[in-house]
């Protein structure tokens, strides 16, 4: 029995199916709990206690019961990577990354220096987030500091656990969205100064991508987390060959994507590595060696034809892997969506393999815990959130296999735990997310 802090504390219990991760199954076959009669205890917004109903109720006789029976209760949704200044301009049609971002992305980007229109994208993204049983998220905005503002504003007034910083650029981008150099210390100190831990968000230096980034641009960044050694760090690795090439003219000394990264000391405990599509087995080495972590984001390299992230080979160096959309080049905000594309890139790298049986699918437990335990580790926030360990923060969803009849007559195939949560993952939407509670807060 875990008692509550405060002995004046309202104490919840949340009774239905509780499922959550406490390590990765890949590696682990006890990595999970499973209550198919389960009570979620919650008081000040932190779990106290997960487990059967019928040992724990006379524990906790003074609680109020929330009856979810016939429901799934998991911890909340994380995306390890999106954009959140592009919601108008998801489904842009017919380019690939580099001319994408320039015949789209950087122009619709450049709208949100508006505050009030910030504001307003800001504001319906979370919501949409929450509506998709989405709880926290590592977001990119734009670089205006405005765009920031507004995305921290929003998720204060949510009380959501975010990550977030102004995405930055100098070269192969127009003028106006260019930071030089000589402007991204200060530029990065005023936001971390001002949003970092503040509520629960958390500031990320957010160089965008060594594409677009100059030998300068990057020893500037460097001196920059020199004095900031325990901020987190976002980038984009290695999306599409293109780009790659262009990384290569840019940094003629280093030998690829991966080691511009870490001759810069953008490499540590707390970077989001986005893509990872095109990397060897050296690189994955050196990822995995520096403890960052690679963001997984299926749709967004299907809709620009980048490439397939080989999550085989992550795992075989045992890389840090983290679900997220990548929306708006990503086709979508529900985190059930993107795992079921997982599982396609998955499947499809078979089509490209001399021997497809030497490919091994995308297990659902693994695919579900990379969109939930496994994502905050990779934005390094598993220490508050992502299990229903005791303690952590009350971030969670409610699943309903029940919410269309498509989903019911199949859910009611479903031999076990892993088989149901497949079923979320290929036919689930927002509409199977029943609610969203954002520390012990129903929001949905």
């Amino acid at each position: 029995m875990n008692t509550p802090t405060n002995k004046n504390s309202k104490l919840t219990g949340y009774k239905g199916s509780v499922f959550y991760f406490t390590d990765n199954p890949k590696f682990n076959k006890n990595a999970y709990h499973f209550f198919p009669n389960g009570v979620l205890y919650i008081a000040d917004g932190k779990v106290v206690e997960a487990g059967n109903f019928s040992e724990l109720q006379a524990q906790y006789p003074q609680a109020e019961i929330v009856d979810y029976s016939g429901k799934l209760i998991t911890p909340g949704l994380m995306d390890s990577h999106v954009h959140y200044p592009q919601m108008e301009m998801v489904g842009s049609y017919g380019e690939q990354l580099v001319q994408w971002l320039n015949k789209y992305t950087i122009p619709t980007e450049r709208k949100l220096a508006d505050r009030e229109y910030a504001d307003k994208i800001a504001n319906l993204y979370l919501d949409e987030l929450i509506k998709h049983g989405t709880t926290s998220a590592a977001i990119f905005a734009t670089i205006s500091p405005n765009s920031t503002d507004a995305l921290f504003n929003a998720a204060l007034k949510r009380n959501m656990r975010v990550i977030g910083g102004s995405a930055y650029m100098d070269v192969n981008t127009p003028d106006y969205a260019c930071l030089p150099p000589a402007e991204v210390y200060d530029f990065n100190k005023n936001l971390i100064e001002r949003w970092n831990g503040r509520g629960r968000t958390n500031y990320a230096v957010s160089p965008r991508s060594a594409y677009l980034l100059s030998p300068a641009e990057m020893e500037a960044t460097q001196a920059l987390l020199k004095d900031y050694p325990d901020i987190h760090i976002q980038v984009h690795l290695a999306e599409n060959k293109e780009s790659g090439d262009m990384v290569t003219k840019l940094f003629p000394g280093l030998k690829n994507y991966t080691e511009v990264y870490d001759h810069y000391g953008l490499m540590n405990e707390k970077t989001i590595m986005g893509h990872c599509v095109w990397l060897d087995d050296a690189e994955f080495e050196l990822i995995a060696a520096r403890k960052s972590s690679c963001a997984f984001l299926p749709t967004s390299n299907l809709f620009l034809g980048s490439g397939l992230f080989n999550l085989q080979r992550a795992n075989q160096h045992h890389a840090t892997v983290g679900m997220g959309t990548d929306y708006a080049a990503g086709t979508t905000l529900s985190m059930l969506k993107t795992m079921g594309e997982a599982y396609k890139v998955t499947q499809l790298r078979k089509a490209f393999a001399d021997n497809p049986r030497e490919i091994e699918p995308l297990d659902p437990l693994e695919n579900y815990y990379l969109a939930t335990l496994g994502a905050a580790r990779a934005m390094s926030i598993d220490h508050y959130v992502g299990s229903f360990e005791s303690g952590k923060e009350a971030d969670f969803i409610v699943l309903d296999s029940n919410s269309t009849s498509d989903l019911a007559i199949r859910a009611e195939q479903s031999e076990d735990i892993r088989d149901l949560l497949f079923a979320f993952q290929i036919i689930g939407d927002d509409r199977s997310v029943a609610h969203t509670y954002i520390m012990g807060k129903k929001m949905k």
